[in-house]
């Protein structure tokens, strides 16, 4: 009969190894048990208790008001973009125009599709640079032979005279 080796040693490890599992001779079992130095133990949930779920993360008023911010400054680019896309420096020969004020001073002009029924003016020449009342005329005379009226523009960067035509359609 045989006896069985004594508790916790390995009858075929080799004299001086190391035994390859279970805590180093010694030691403190891992982990700590109760009572000893080591981590708190958190205490084990019952057989077929399902863990809380976590808090649900609350949308904070800050991330809302920085949302509306984002997407009113989106909202203004995109609206001045569109409404300078039919302004009168966007004009081309050919191109028809509304005026959209009534101000005889300072009308102001803009780029419709000649379709459209607003087209009163289509654009016979378009000229760079800086021109009076009187200049403008004469310029308008020797570019466009049968023009009716001379609109400048002046500011940002941007001098162009245009020598409009009613647009009859």
């Amino acid at each position: 009969m045989t006896t069985p080796p004594p508790q916790g040693q390995n009858p075929f490890a080799q004299p001086g190894q190391q035994q390859p599992y279970g805590p180093p001779q010694g030691q403190a079992p891992y982990p700590p048990q109760p009572g000893q130095p080591g981590f708190p133990q958190q205490p084990a949930a019952p057989y077929g208790a399902v863990p809380p779920a976590p808090p649900r993360r609350k949308v904070s008023f800050k991330l809302i008001k920085n949302v509306v911010i984002v997407l009113a400054v989106v909202g203004v680019g995109i609206g001045a973009y569109i409404s300078s896309r039919d302004d009168a420096n966007t004009a081309a020969v050919g191109d028809c125009m509304h005026r959209g004020s009534s101000s005889d001073t300072n009308p102001d002009l803009e780029v419709v599709d000649c379709k459209d029924s607003k087209a009163q003016y289509i654009v016979l020449a378009k000229v760079k640079g800086t021109y009076t009342q009187v200049t403008a005329d004469s310029k308008c005379s020797s570019e466009a032979k049968d023009f009716q009226y001379a609109y400048t523009e002046t500011g940002d960067g941007s001098n162009f005279l245009l020598c409009l035509k009613d647009y009859k359609k």
